[in-house]
């Protein structure tokens, strides 16, 4: 749902009514994560997805009938509704406007500010006059379709997304953020020098003036780093990076350090940082020359690649081409397991 927060409060404040439909479980192989959605307004008009084009024709007449009746209601969709993905997928549809879901705007204010906010839907009960109700917490859970017995409840958790340190103000940071948010992280650009670090230059991002090192340890002592935090070093300046480096090489968990430069580069980095003590183990967390070998020059081709490896190391996947690879192309994450174990539990599917 975090795609469509803008569209879902626009349609609440105007008071009219849309459909909103929602993955709430997902068996064998499906595009989308559980938890993807889809807004069809009173116009007609659609916004985000939950198939990415497999089941996307039925799953919109769901929401169209959902906002046109007021009926809230589990759907399946698979192999045998004509669905050629190759999985089953259980979608929730229901009328979305400021009677159906008055809570929204909490919702959405604290996704926004990236505060942690968790929101449980009843999709099946006993008492139909209980399905679609939705209770907001801030309290952390995973999203997934819990089984209870007497109804089936969706969790969806909205978490603080995944962070990324760019040190180091220049073209390819400014690539590497725009490239970073569009994944789904949160950018923060750190650099000693004024007249580069610009909040101008790097829009929605968090710019702060400071060095690097310096900056790193602070954010350490207040709890702000942990194995979701990726640092990439793009200075091309040993006496930025080696400090920071230092300190990030000694933080017991990172997610992702990477640094840019040649090789040749990176050998006097090496020669520097094992001078300070550090052997070969600790250094082998350090991806660098940071990046995929895509073949890119140019700063928007360098961000890809980096993220690419990004995303490879945050997922723990081989990063190898999946033509040639083999078994399913999507790896169900722990909560999407359990959901799956429970898909024959499922109540009032259509």
């Amino acid at each position: 749902m975090r795609d469509i927060v803008e569209d879902l409060l626009r349609v609440w404040h105007s008071g009219r009514t849309a459909g909103l439909a929602t993955l709430v479980r997902a068996v064998g192989s499906t595009p989308l994560p559980v938890g993807s959605a889809m807004m069809v307004d009173a116009e007609g008009r659609a916004f985000g997805s939950v198939s990415a084009g497999c089941a996307e024709a039925e799953v919109y007449q769901a929401a169209v009938e959902a906002a046109g009746t007021g009926r809230r209601a589990m759907h399946r969709f698979g192999p045998a509704t004509g669905m050629d993905c190759g999985g089953t997928m259980d979608v929730f549809a229901e009328p979305f406007s400021r009677t159906h879901f008055p809570e929204f705007p909490t919702v959405a204010a604290d996704i926004a500010a990236q505060r942690q906010v968790t929101v449980f839907t009843v999709v099946w009960h006993s008492d139909p006059d209980v399905i679609g109700q939705h209770l907001v917490t801030d309290r952390k859970h995973g999203t997934e379709l819990v089984s209870l017995p007497d109804s089936d409840v969706f969790v969806s958790s909205f978490t603080r997304p995944p962070r990324l340190i760019l040190v180091g103000a220049n073209a390819f940071a400014a690539a590497l953020a725009t490239q970073a948010r569009l994944v789904g992280y949160r950018v923060t650009l750190c650099d000693a020098r004024p007249t580069f670090a610009s909040p101008e230059a790097y829009p929605q991002c968090e710019v702060v003036v400071d060095w690097p090192h310096r900056y790193l340890n602070a954010q350490s002592a207040a709890g702000e780093i942990d194995g979701s935090t990726a640092i990439v070093v793009l200075s091309h300046d040993a006496k930025f990076e080696i400090p920071l480096l230092t300190v990030a090489l000694r933080l017991p968990e990172l997610g992702y350090l990477a640094a840019v430069g040649s090789r040749q580069v990176h050998a006097r980095r090496l020669e520097a940082l094992q001078a300070g003590g550090f052997d070969a183990a600790t250094l082998s967390r350090l991806h660098a020359p940071a990046g995929l070998d895509l073949g890119g020059r140019t700063a928007p081709e360098a961000a890809l690649a980096i993220t690419a490896e990004l995303l490879a190391a945050r997922n723990g996947t081989s990063a190898a081409p999946l033509s040639v690879r083999t078994g399913p192309i999507h790896s169900a994450t722990a909560a999407e397991a359990r959901a799956g174990a429970r898909g024959n539990e499922s109540h009032s599917l259509t």
